[in-house]
């Protein structure tokens, strides 16, 4: 029986006198965790040194820094918009500063891309594990408190509760401590502005022990700003979106190359002579793997272990469309083309005779047949008859006349309960959450967040996942490739942990195990820029995320590597071909000196020209129709903040670069811009009365640049 608690102070006593004063707390990842009950948690142990807190979670969430001068300037006003009251997570700091109280330890199974990268206590502590393991792990390790942030909603039926954001792992981890003997408390913390997810991610209230609902919690969910995409990242974007075929299945990642991917399809299904016409310009390279640009009529359905703002998108302008239903012999049918979704003689006789609609109805198979709505809601069994809308007709489902009466109830009618996304967690900006809020029914119908022990892997029901996820494409990132195909996407080799392993290798060892499935690893070609520009491109690494074993497809700006089933000689030809033109050579002369290339093997003439400018050329008629832009989802920068932050970006480089910053310097005192138009730009970062020279050459250069991009004009 769940006892509501007012105070969240209030929980962690009832967690100590159930479980004592040895705690190991176990926190979702993201936007589940429950901040207030989470730094109660932290204060309490903080001032009880006979407290042992270990706290297990990961992809800690932080506001990021205010800079200083200027960049506190610009970026104050926007932290304060998009962030408002968000409360952050009290043990960050000290994790950071290595002033955690001696009985406190913080683990982390993933991190936000290189935030820890130079954090001794994060990098000792931090817990590599596959996101499919997570759940085992945290059980093995004994944690005895689990805490969530969840969505409530009154029903005729009492409180209902949602764990909305987070269902990942936490449905599993509570299932494995049921009836295990160990101590455990589970602690909710209700947010009323998470999103009431229903489906999977609907638990009884029982679930948890305590469950907090307090309005003074009810501080701004953390948000995550769209990002820009660079052009770069279009390139590879453009390139992975041909692997996907239409009727497929798709997982996409978090970030920029992520929503670079989903505004891909878009433009694949709105502007498709563009779309083909820049695929035409960008792929110089013969590809093998097969290509695809036709629109998405049949449309994807989408599995994934996150659930991002891109496929939000994607549902929206119908590419993201096409339903699975969880009975396999619906699926196989569907798949087949043996029926559709219409209440129609092919169903049911289709239905007949896979025995999914028996000779003879019970209760058991009268509720399953009005769960997929192909019987009438309403429809009872009675006296050994079937009744539906008070027309009696025989229990016999091969008579004609309960024929005729099944498909008159269902004319007009579709299957239910169809599912376009099954998502394991989401993370995004302000305006995804208010959409996932405002969903009506049918959206709650066809969304449905889940666990990645579902969403990841194949195991809980091999032959139903088969037929759901026909023609997989699992796109993800990596930082860096092999010669020989393996990837880094987690660390660098002295170890240190960038993220996490997170669903990445799940992802490519099902893609191996899904009939007709591809894993696509998206990795830019370099990284860096200007004397400090590397390849990602490299002849060995000494850390690794995906084995060479696993290798498929791998994908940069410059094209596509089909390197699936191929001799390492054949991949490090078809890795060459995609690096960039600046260092295939050394490439090409390492691989030479260990055998793993003919003597006189040469990059083909159609490869030598991986350059950025041929991709602002091939790429140039999409950006000239405005097809190609910045922030492909929207942003919450105003466009004057968003000026500022691309010139303050420019004058942030120049002073990396002593005689270019001299150069510019000059033009800049030289010139003479109109200072009337420049004043709302000065007066927004508190520049327009420099006091030093520094921020007088600044404010001189910020003006050059506006009035080069057209912002100003010249007096």
């Amino acid at each position: 029986m769940t006892d509501l608690v007012a105070t969240v102070e209030e929980c962690v006593e009832r967690a100590i006198a159930r479980v004592g004063k040895r705690l190991v707390l176990m926190a979702p990842l993201g936007l589940g965790k429950p901040v207030q009950l989470l730094n109660a948690f932290y204060d309490r142990a903080a001032s009880d040194p006979e407290i042992s807190l270990h706290i297990y979670t990961a992809l800690c969430l932080e506001k990021p820094p205010l800079g200083e001068g200027l960049e506190a300037s610009l970026s104050g006003p926007i932290l304060q918009r998009l962030f408002g009251d968000y409360e952050e997570l009290a043990f960050i700091k000290p994790v950071r500063n290595d002033t955690l109280p001696a009985n406190i330890q913080v683990s982390e199974l993933y991190f936000k891309a290189g935030s820890m990268k130079n954090v001794a206590l994060a990098q000792r502590n931090y817990i590599s594990s596959n996101y499919t393991h997570i759940a085992r792990d945290m059980f093995d390790a004994g944690a005895n408190v689990l805490v969530q942030l969840v969505a409530a909603r009154e029903t005729p039926q009492g409180l209902a509760v949602s764990l909305s954001c987070n269902p990942d792992t936490g449905v599993e981890l509570m299932g494995m401590y049921r009836g295990s003997g160990k101590p455990c408390i589970t602690i909710g913390q209700v947010h009323s502005d998470l999103p009431y997810m229903e489906n999977d991610a609907e638990v009884g209230v029982d679930a948890f022990d305590l469950l907090v609902r307090n309005p003074q919690y009810d501080k701004t969910l953390f948000a995550v700003p769209n990002t820009a995409v660079p052009m770069q990242d279009y390139a590879t974007a453009l390139h992975a979106s041909t692997l996907v075929p239409d009727g497929g299945t798709l997982q996409i990642g978090i970030g920029a190359l992520g929503d670079a991917v989903a505004y891909s399809c878009l433009l694949r299904q709105q502007h498709n002579s563009d779309y083909r016409d820049a695929i035409k310009a960008l792929m110089t390279i013969p590809v093998a793997a097969a290509s695809h640009s036709e629109r998405f009529d049949k449309g994807l359905y989408v599995s994934t272990e996150m659930f991002v703002n891109g496929m939000m998108h994607l549902i929206e302008q119908g590419v993201v469309k096409r339903k699975v239903y969880d009975n396999l012999a619906l699926q196989q049918g569907l798949n087949s083309g043996a029926i559709s979704a219409d209440i129609d003689e092919r169903l049911y006789d289709y239905a007949r005779d896979t025995g999914l609609i028996p000779a003879r109805l019970d209760e058991r198979s009268l509720l399953e047949l009005q769960y997929w709505g192909i019987l009438d809601p309403a429809a009872v069994l009675q006296s050994g008859t079937l009744v539906m809308a008070g027309q009696s007709v025989p229990n016999d489902m091969d008579d004609a006349s309960t024929r005729a009466a099944v498909l008159a109830r269902g004319r007009g009618r579709q299957l239910r309960h169809g599912r376009i996304l099954h998502g394991g967690f989401f993370l995004g900006p302000a305006d995804f959450y208010r959409k996932l809020r405002e969903l009506d029914p049918q959206g709650q119908e066809q969304i449905c967040m889940t666990g990645v022990n579902r969403t990841n892997q194949l195991l809980l029901d091999y032959p139903l996942y088969c037929a759901q996820r026909q023609q997989a494409r699992f796109i993800n990132t990596g930082m860096m490739v092999t010669l020989t195909g393996a990837v880094a996407s987690d660390a660098l080799e002295d170890g240190t942990a960038i993220s996490g392993v997170g669903g990445q290798y799940n992802f490519v060892a099902m893609a191996h195990d899904l009939p007709g499935a591809r894993s696509v690893l998206c990795i830019r070609s370099t990284r860096g820029s200007g004397r400090q520009i590397r390849s990602n491109i490299v002849p060995f690494y000494g850390h690794i995320t995906i084995p060479k074993h696993l290798r498929d497809v791998i994908v940069t700006e410059y094209g596509v590597a089909d390197l699936r089933g191929q001799s390492d000689s054949e991949i490090i030809k078809r890795l060459i071909n995609i690096a960039d033109t600046r260092f295939q050579p050394e490439l090409l002369e390492f691989a030479k000196n260990h055998g793993k290339l003919e003597r006189d093997y040469r990059v083909p003439f159609e490869a030598r020209n991986n350059t950025p400018q041929r991709l602002q050329e091939a790429l140039a008629p999409l950006s000239k129709k405005g097809l190609l832009p910045a922030y492909p989802f929207g942003t919450d920068l105003t466009d004057q903040e968003l000026a500022l932050a691309t010139s303050l970006r420019k004058i942030k480089a120049l002073s990396e670069e002593p005689g270019q910053f001299i150069s510019a310097a000059f033009k800049a005192l030289l010139h003479h811009p109109d200072e009337a138009a420049a004043r709302p730009f000065l007066e927004r970062i508190h520049l327009e009365h420099p006091e030093t020279t520094k921020d007088f050459l600044i404010q001189q250069l910020l003006m050059l640049d506006l009035q080069e991009r057209g912002l100003l004009k010249v007096s």
